[in-house]
């Protein structure tokens, strides 16, 4: 995902710093260029050996140093880096960038970098709510620099509060962001649904399906990793919602109905990925039925036609894309719904095809416009999401 990327990785003194060496293999793993620079204070806490096996790079420390290829250094670093990540950002490197102080290696080189800056502060939590600390990394974040904000939870001394650096788990995720693909959704809203909708039958019962909800979350994660604005509409699923979008939680298909209506008009794209139940029971008050304890019998009654209803309300420029999910006739019966629902293009797949359909890593996935067809092999919803986008692009250009 990372191949021919380089990053920076800045370590200064602050006992997170083990977290980073799990952080440089995590890059590795992806096929990174990964160079870290650390301060002095930080070869207290972590070894520079254990970076320079980690990444097969010299783990520079000493401005001065001339046991290096380049002429000088800091500037060669910092022509090949598509990213900086400061972290752990300890209160003393925090006030020294912010104040225009590079007396150090790791200061110098950030100072010459032109690429994004990402900082992770990592200190008690006092500290970090010190009023000059706060002042320092407001003053980075009005230079550009993107700051995250520190994890709550117990500190190194026992102290409870913020101040703690966030997992490297969510560290990688803010440099995927960065530099894993071209921005070439950036300006644009899009809008997923995914999940699986659930009926109340009663306070015990419901009706549902069998959608996990990773379709709809790769496509929606894939959006944000091209630069979208993303807005998830989530219903019941057995995956973790991807950070960096607005998700909207819901529970059954007038909810999921409700909060697509609201937020449809100001997308540019939306995507219905979602498995919206097609009926829910009645009411106790509109049944015919005479409810009891050992009454199993149910009413039901169709739910609303979310894509329809985009179909119907599309405003101009807005591509609506959705899913359908056969079991015979497949190609048939998406172009009679491309058609029906008014949309512009349709991801139609089967539920007899091998690696295709719910709770699966995996997609085979036919997409459907009004002048095309195209299959795509069996691939991971991942791939399957960006080639979705693709597709969409390519329609609306």
């Amino acid at each position: 995902m990372l191949k021919g990327k380089t990053v920076l990785l800045g370590v200064s003194g602050s006992i997170a710093a083990y977290k980073i060496a799990n952080l440089a293999r995590m890059l590795k793993k992806l096929h990174c260029n990964v160079h870290v620079l650390m301060t002095q204070n930080a070869t207290q806490f972590i070894n520079p050996v254990t970076f320079e096996t980690l990444t097969a790079n010299k783990c520079l420390i000493d401005t001065f140093d001339r046991n290096f290829q380049y002429s000088v250094e800091h500037v060669a670093l910092a022509k090949q880096a598509d990213v900086v990540m400061l972290a752990p950002a300890s209160a003393n490197v925090i006030g020294k960038i912010a104040n225009g102080i590079a007396d150090d290696m790791l200061t110098t080189t950030v100072m010459a970098c032109p690429c994004k800056k990402i900082v992770a502060p990592a200190m008690n939590h006092n500290m970090y709510h010190n009023p000059i600390v706060q002042d320092n990394i407001k003053k980075l974040a009005s230079y550009g620099y993107e700051i995250i904000t520190p994890d709550s939870g117990m500190l190194a001394n026992g102290d409870l509060g913020d101040g703690r650096m966030p997992e490297e788990e969510v560290l990688l995720e803010y440099i995927i962001r960065e530099i894993a693909f071209p921005k070439d959704l950036e300006g644009k809203k899009v809008l997923v649904t995914a999940g699986a909708t659930r009926e109340a039958i009663d306070p015990v019962r419901f009706i549902t399906n069998h959608s996990s909800g990773k379709m709809g979350f790769a496509i929606a994660k894939a959006a944000m990793l091209r630069g979208a604005e993303v807005t998830l509409v989530a219903a019941h699923t057995e995956v973790k919602a991807p950070m960096f979008v607005k998700t909207v939680p819901v529970t059954s298909a007038e909810d999921m109905f409700l909060a697509v209506a609201e937020a449809a008009p100001l997308q540019d794209i939306i995507i219905k990925a979602a498995a919206v139940s097609d009926y829910t029971p009645l009411s106790a008050a509109d049944s015919k039925l005479k409810k009891s304890d050992s009454d199993m019998s149910i009413q039901l009654k169709r739910t609303k036609d979310i894509l329809a209803y985009l179909g119907e309300t599309k405003k101009e420029g807005q591509f609506i894309c959705g899913f359908s999910m056969e079991t015979d006739n497949v190609i048939e019966n998406s172009k009679a719904k491309l058609t029906k629902k008014n949309c512009d293009m349709i991801c139609a797949n089967s539920l007899r095809t091998e690696g295709a359909g719910f709770g699966v890593d995996t997609n085979v996935i036919t997409l459907i416009t009004y002048d095309s067809e195209e299959e795509l092999p069996m691939m991971s919803k991942d791939e399957a999401a960006h080639r979705i986008l693709d597709k969409i692009l390519d329609k609306q250009l």
